[in-house]
């Protein structure tokens, strides 16, 4: 187990979320940070998780406290993991090689997005084949069993098929900031890069980010706008019954379904012998008049505990978040802005500072309730 060691400089997410914006160009930063529409949805996943309250037994016998979690036959030593962001290496260079190397050395589960910086390969080479997948379920058939060998091969645990991506989310700071991959070389963006030297630094000695996974399968020499058109028509349409059903009977694995919001979808999934769920809004980066992830949870929770895993992200920033979410009825959290705050605000040094500090916050919760096991979460929900 690796020694929580942590910059006492930086004990909460707040900090680093100072930091970040301080050394991340602005376009970079509001790419991570906002959300779609007028950031309703952002707001209230995390203002309604924190409404969630638990009730302390200060009295009763306390043993001692283990975050160790059982989770799709694996032990790992917190209930929490690293949710998948795209484009992690224009917010930080390197950022999913630093958090997927922070994750193996910590024991928690990091989940690559189709969309990242960093290829199937190379976290599969990184993580010792203990990583997770999500998948943006491409219109090509061919496309998609391709990329299911690569992960298979990379030696991927968990596939994650995203389900709440069927069309792209309206998100005006980046339509403002003229955010593609590679950003836009206006005035205004090469000032910000201009300020921000540690960020242009290390992008000059990675290498300009690009969708690493994807490379092999786009024609070369596209520019900016012919990139933006080729990502839109792969990756275009819904995913429904007959694609999953086609993923479950090819995936060998565990099979996860990403971005669930309704007691239906569950069904769904229970019914094609899925073996967990994310309830999930994206972060409230899609549908800015959806319900939030906590208030979403509830009565699938209620409905469908015991019948399949039930994880949830979108809105949990700390230590008494993921609290808060265990005991409403979730067998594990994941979070995704958090860990890139913490690598956007210490590079390197991030994803174990992070990592380590959301262990200790969600320690102190469990002996301050009286909470021996994760598990026990619920006992404690007022």
């Amino acid at each position: 187990m690796t020694p929580l060691q942590y910059n006492t400089d930086y004990p909460s997410v707040d900090d680093l979320i100072r930091m970040a914006k301080k050394r991340v160009p602005r376009f970079a930063f509001e790419y991570l940070d906002g959300g779609c529409n007028e950031d309703v949805n952002l707001i209230k996943n995390t203002a309604e998780l924190r409404e969630v309250e638990l009730k302390p037994y200060y009295l009763s016998k306390h043993t001692g406290s283990t975050l160790k979690t059982e989770l799709f036959g694996h032990i790992y030593d917190a209930p929490f993991g690293i949710a998948p962001i795209g484009l992690q290496g224009l917010v930080w260079p390197n950022a999913p090689e630093i958090l997927a190397k922070a994750a193996l050395q910590h024991n928690i589960p990091f989940i690559l997005s189709t969309v990242s910086t960093a290829s199937i390969e190379r976290i599969g080479e990184l993580t010792e084949g203990k990583f997770w997948f999500q998948l943006y379920h491409p219109k090509e058939d061919t496309l998609r069993d391709d990329i299911l060998d690569r992960a298979e091969a990379a030696g991927c645990k968990v596939l994650c098929v995203l389900c709440d991506v069927p069309s792209f989310g309206f998100r005006p700071r980046d339509i403002r900031n003229g955010l593609a991959m590679p950003p836009k070389m206006s005035l205004t963006n090469f000032l910000q890069i201009f300020g921000r030297p540690a960020w242009a630094l290390n992008t000059l000695y990675h290498g300009q980010p690009g969708f690493a996974t994807m490379k092999k399968y786009m024609p070369k020499g596209l520019n900016m706008k012919a990139l933006g058109a080729y990502m839109n028509q792969t990756f275009s349409g819904r995913v429904n019954e007959a694609k999953i059903a086609a993923i479950r009977d090819r995936w060998k694995g565990k099979l996860v379904l990403k971005g669930v919001a309704s007691e239906e979808d569950t069904e769904l999934a229970v019914k094609l012998g899925l073996d967990g769920i994310i309830v999930s809004n994206h972060g409230g980066r899609q549908l800015d008049a959806a319900q939030s992830a906590i208030k979403s949870l509830l009565p699938i929770v209620e409905n469908y505990k015991g019948k399949i895993k039930i994880m949830m992200d979108s809105g949990v920033r700390s230590g008494p978040d993921v609290a808060r979410t265990l005991a409403s009825g979730a067998d594990f959290a994941f979070m995704g802005r958090t860990f890139m705050y913490g690598v956007g605000a210490l590079g390197n040094e991030g994803g174990n500072h992070t990592i380590s500090m959301l262990k200790v916050q969600l320690q102190q919760v469990m002996d301050q309730i009286c909470c021996e096991r994760v598990e026990d979460f619920p006992n404690f929900l007022v």
